[in-house]
C-alpha cells in the first residue's frame, strides 16, 4: 500500500495536524510513504508560462514551458501512484493554507488528473482513499465558515477522489485536550474502517 502524505501547517515544531497525519500513517502502515511538506519544501506558484504549457501538446511545447511543467510533472506522477494520501490541512482565514493550495493548482491538469467530456468533467484519478487531518482554533468542520473541508472535498473530487475521510481537531481554541483526544478516537477508527478490516501494510 503507497501513501502520499502532504503537511501544509506552516508550524514545523508544534502542529496538530502535523501530529495527526503522524498517527493516522502510523495506523494505516507506514511502509511505502513519499512526504511532501509544503512549509519545509515551498511549491512554486502558477504563471503564465505554466498556464500555457499545460494547454500546449508535449510535442509543441518549448523548451521554457516543458521545464515550467517540470515540477507539477512530479507531483502529479507521486499523486497517481498512491493508494492513500493522507492531507494535514490546518485552517488559515476559514480556509486552506496557501501552500495547500498551490500544491492543488500544480496537480489539478486538464487532460491530466481530469478531463471534459460531453456529459460534463470526469476526474481521472480514481481508486484513491484520502484522509484529511483538519485543526482549527474554533471553526467547526463542515460549518458555513468551514471554506477547507468543503472546497477540498470539491476539488479533490472533481479530479475522480470521492472517498474522503475527515480527521476533525476544530475547537483547540476552548479545549484542546478534548479535541484532540476526540481527533485521535477518529484516527483509531479508521482501522475499522479500512477495506477487509484491516489497517494497510
Amino acid at each position: 500500500m503507497s501513501i502520499l502524505r502532504i503537511d501544509s501547517s506552516a508550524s514545523t515544531t508544534s502542529s496538530v495536524t502535523r501530529d495527526l497525519t503522524d498517527r493516522i500513517i502510523a495506523q494505516l502502515g507506514d511502509t511505502d510513504v513519499t512526504v511532501r511538506d509544503l512549509a519545509r519544501e515551498p511549491l512554486p506558484q502558477i504563471t503564465e508560462t505554466w498556464a500555457i504549457a499545460r494547454a500546449t501538446p508535449e510535442s509543441d511545447r518549448s523548451p521554457e514551458q516543458s521545464e515550467a511543467l517540470v515540477e507539477s510533472d512530479k507531483l502529479v506522477a507521486e499523486l497517481l501512484a498512491a493508494d492513500t494520501i493522507v492531507i494535514g490541512a490546518p485552517i488559515y482565514n476559514f480556509s486552506v493554507p496557501a501552500s495547500l493550495k498551490a500544491w492543488i493548482d500544480l496537480v489539478a491538469r486538464v487532460g491530466v488528473t481530469f478531463r471534459y467530456t460531453e456529459a460534463g468533467p470526469e476526474g481521472l484519478v480514481k481508486g484513491k482513499r484520502v484522509i484529511v487531518a483538519m485543526a482549527s482554533g474554533g471553526v467547526p468542520a463542515g460549518s458555513e465558515a468551514d471554506f477547507n473541508t468543503g472546497y477540498l472535498k470539491a476539488v479533490l473530487g472533481f479530479m475522480g477522489m470521492t472517498d474522503v475521510t475527515i480527521v476533525a481537531a476544530d475547537a483547540l481554541a476552548t479545549d484542546a485536550e478534548a479535541t484532540i483526544a476526540r481527533a485521535n478516537e477518529a484516527v483509531d477508527a479508521l482501522k475499522a474502517a479500512w477495506p477487509s478490516g484491516r489497517a494497510a501494510g
